[in-house]
C-alpha cells in the first residue's frame, strides 16, 4: 500500500512539474506572454461575430448571443489546444522519457491540464461579458464543472489516440488540422444551433441529432447552464426519450476508456519507435 502511494504521490509530483513548465514555455519569448491565452479567441470571436452576426444574420436574436459565441469558441479552442498539444507530447517529450522513469501518460494529462489553465482564464474573461450583458444567472451553472470534466474526459481521450498515433505515423498531425476545421464549421460552434432548428424540416432533424456528438452535445451544455438557458437547446430538452442524453456520455466513457487502452498498449514501445 505505502508503494502505491509513494508512486501515486511521484506521479502528482511530475504532473505538476510539467504541467508549469509546459504552461511557461508555451508563452515564452512572446511580448504579451500568457495574455495570448486570452487574446486568441476574443480575435477569433471579434471575426466571427462580424461574419456570422452582423454579415450573416446568423443569430439567435438574443441578446446573449455575443456570449454565447464567445463561450463556444473558448471551449472549442481548449479541446484543440488540448489534442493539438497532446498530440505531439510523446515524441516531443522522448529525451526526458528516455532518461527519467515516470508513467507516460503523465506527459499527455500534463498536456490538457496546461490547456485546463487557459480555459480557466478564458471562462473569466466570459464571465465578465455576461456581467456587463446582464445575464441571468440560474442554480444551473453548479452543473458547469460536470460539463468541464466531461470537455476534459473528451480531449483527454483523444490526445491520448493522437499521440499514440503520432509516435508512429507524423501524419496524424496534419490530419487533424484539417479535421479541426471541419468540426468547428460543422458543429454548433459559431453558429446558434436554434437558428436552424427553428426552420424545421431535414436541416432541423440533422441540427437536432448533431447533439448525440459529445463535444456538440458537452459545448451546448456548457452554454445552456452557464449563460442562457432560456434559448440554448441541449440534448436533454430536444429528445422526448429519457436514454437518448445517455448516448453522448456513454460515447465520452467509451472514447476515454479507448484512449487509455491504446495507449497503455503501445507506450512501451514508444522508446523503439521515436
Amino acid at each position: 500500500m505505502k508503494r502505491i502511494q509513494d508512486r501515486y504521490s511521484y506521479a502528482l509530483i511530475v504532473l505538476r512539474g510539467l504541467v508549469k513548465t509546459d504552461f511557461k514555455l508555451r508563452y515564452q519569448g512572446s511580448f504579451l506572454g500568457v495574455a495570448w491565452s486570452v487574446l486568441k479567441p476574443l480575435m477569433l470571436f471579434a471575426v466571427m461575430y462580424v461574419v456570422f452576426g452582423k454579415f450573416l444574420r446568423m443569430t439567435d436574436g438574443t441578446p446573449t448571443y455575443p456570449v454565447v459565441l464567445l463561450l463556444g469558441i473558448c471551449s472549442w479552442n481548449f479541446v484543440a489546444e488540448a489534442t493539438s498539444i497532446g498530440l505531439h507530447a510523446i515524441v516531443d517529450r522522448g529525451d526526458l522519457l528516455r532518461k527519467i522513469h515516470f508513467p507516460n501518460y503523465i506527459v499527455v494529462v500534463s498536456a490538457t491540464c496546461g490547456s485546463m489553465i487557459s480555459l480557466a482564464i478564458n471562462y473569466v474573461v466570459v464571465l465578465i461579458f455576461a456581467l456587463f450583458n446582464h445575464v441571468h444567472f440560474t442554480w444551473r451553472v453548479l452543473l458547469l464543472p460536470l460539463n468541464v470534466i466531461q470537455l476534459w474526459a473528451l480531449a483527454l481521450g483523444m490526445a491520448l489516440i493522437f499521440s499514440t498515433m503520432y509516435a508512429y505515423y507524423r501524419d496524424i498531425a496534419h490530419i487533424w488540422e484539417v479535421l479541426q476545421q471541419l468540426i468547428f464549421y460543422g458543429m454548433p460552434i459559431i453558429y446558434p444551433l436554434s437558428y436552424v432548428t427553428s426552420k424545421g424540416g431535414f436541416y432541423a432533424e440533422v441540427a437536432r441529432f448533431e447533439l448525440l456528438n459529445p463535444i456538440a452535445q458537452t459545448i451546448q451544455d456548457i452554454r445552456h447552464n452557464f449563460i442562457a438557458p432560456e434559448t440554448q437547446p441541449t440534448v436533454w430538452n430536444q429528445f422526448g426519450h429519457w436514454w437518448v442524453p445517455a448516448i453522448p456520455l456513454a460515447l465520452t466513457v467509451i472514447l476515454l476508456w479507448v484512449g487509455i487502452h491504446v495507449f497503455r498498449v503501445n507506450s512501451r514501445k514508444f522508446a523503439e519507435v521515436m
